[in-house]
């Protein structure tokens, strides 16, 4: 008989049985095929699993039941245990330690038993050899699969459940809170390092124009990226990637103070989520990034030119931030109407930048997902630079003020 899909937790509840794990210090040769995962700990296995494929084989591994840290034996090889490490990192990590030892390499990990297993699904994606490039090189495939798993849920406006539940999935571990608000906007926050510091919005909109077809594919053609059918969806799931992207990498930099995520519904018929969002949530948001849009290297800072969405010294910080970086292109100019009007209607000091899409609302739309990334590396840089935002800010209060 066909039954409907279990959840996870039921199936993970069926698979941990009693005394599993004792086979935990099972040695894996290079040229065996497969551990033997039914008799390893259920919240490693999978991490175990990956790293034998990758080319890191293990002689040991335990999920810490609940009591203690998990960790993983790597037997030494001719595999580079720093690029082990630039994996993890990339995958959001913010401490990795590998520590040597006469067997190999002991790496602990001080994670959530169901973080294993979230940790295992990101390696699942990574080809071998992807190792050899880096860091960086990392991030970037990581943040096209999420762009592509984005663009493959439905949610025009008024329908925009499962991508709310998606992207609520995936903050949820990183972030202090999270809530849905009375209009179905997905609100976040998070504090770094001490949290003395600026209090920035990072903000796209759930919904597309119309639905996506159900059957259509998406063509990826040197970095540009179609619909078979209909419209592509990156106005705005390119935001949406773009945020919840940042939203994994955020505790690596050097950063210190507030964000607060906010994702909205019903963009495209009236910015009516931004409207009605719960203002409580707004209160005491020095600068706000929306991710919306059209284009490359658009910093807007206004409504058509005549309705401001911040001072100068804002836009123009952003776009040294980008020189610094190299990232060629941007500059400050006039955009149209979006979720960023509403943010500065409240005082917020807001910027729209370009997510790489044009031809938005029709069957023409593309996506330059390689300048999508150029985007995230913005966004980035832009919480690098922390002291000097600060002292931007402050000079524009100050400047209102007198």
């Amino acid at each position: 008989m066909q039954r409907d899909p279990i959840s996870e937790a039921e199936w993970l509840q069926t698979i941990d049985f009693k005394q599993r794990g004792h086979g935990g210090f099972l040695w894996f040769e290079p040229g065996q095929e497969e551990p033997i995962v039914k008799e390893l700990d259920t919240y490693i296995c999978g991490m175990v699993r990956q790293l034998n494929r990758l080319g890191y084989y293990t002689n040991g591994s335990c999920d810490g039941h609940g009591r203690r840290r998990a960790y993983v034996m790597i037997v030494k090889n001719e595999k580079d245990i720093n690029q082990l490490v630039q994996m993890l990192k990339a995958f959001g990590m913010k401490r990795v330690h590998i520590r040597e030892t006469a067997q190999g390499y002991s790496n602990p990990f001080q994670m959530k038993q169901t973080e294993l297993l979230d940790l295992a699904e990101k390696m699942s994606l990574v080809e071998e050899a992807w190792l050899t490039r880096g860091y960086e090189y990392i991030k970037e495939q990581l943040f096209y699969h999420l762009l592509d798993q984005l663009l493959s849920i439905p949610g025009a406006s008024g329908n925009e459940a499962r991508v709310r539940e998606f992207v609520k999935e995936k903050l949820t571990p990183i972030v202090d809170y999270i809530t849905v608000d009375r209009n179905r906007n997905l609100l976040a926050e998070k504090n770094y390092r001490s949290g003395h510091g600026p209090t920035i919005m990072l903000n796209a909109h759930l919904d597309t124009v119309k639905e996506m077809v159900s059957n259509r594919t998406i063509i990826k053609d040197n970095g540009i990226w179609s619909s078979s059918k209909g419209i592509l969806g990156a106005d705005d799931r390119a935001g949406v990637a773009a945020i919840l992207h940042i939203a994994e990498t955020l505790s690596q930099t050097s950063f210190s103070g507030k964000v607060k995520f906010i994702f909205t519904v019903k963009e495209e018929i009236g910015l009516v989520g931004a409207r009605n969002v719960d203002e409580y949530f707004l209160w005491g948001t020095d600068a706000a990034i929306v991710v919306e849009r059209r284009g490359t290297g658009d910093i807007a800072t206004s409504c058509g030119g005549y309705i401001p969405f911040c001072e100068e010294p804002y836009g123009r910080f952003i776009e040294e931030v980008a020189k610094s970086q190299g990232l060629v292109g941007w500059q400050c100019t006039a955009g149209g109407s979006s979720d960023t009007r509403i943010w500065a209607e409240h005082g917020i000091q807001s910027v729209n930048l370009s997510a790489g899409y044009n031809n938005e609302h029709t069957e023409d739309e593309c996506l330059n997902v390689r300048a999508c990334y150029r985007t995230v590396r913005l966004i980035q840089a832009f919480f690098e630079k922390g002291n000097e935002l600060r002292r931007v800010l402050n000079g524009e209060r100050r400047e209102r003020v007198s």
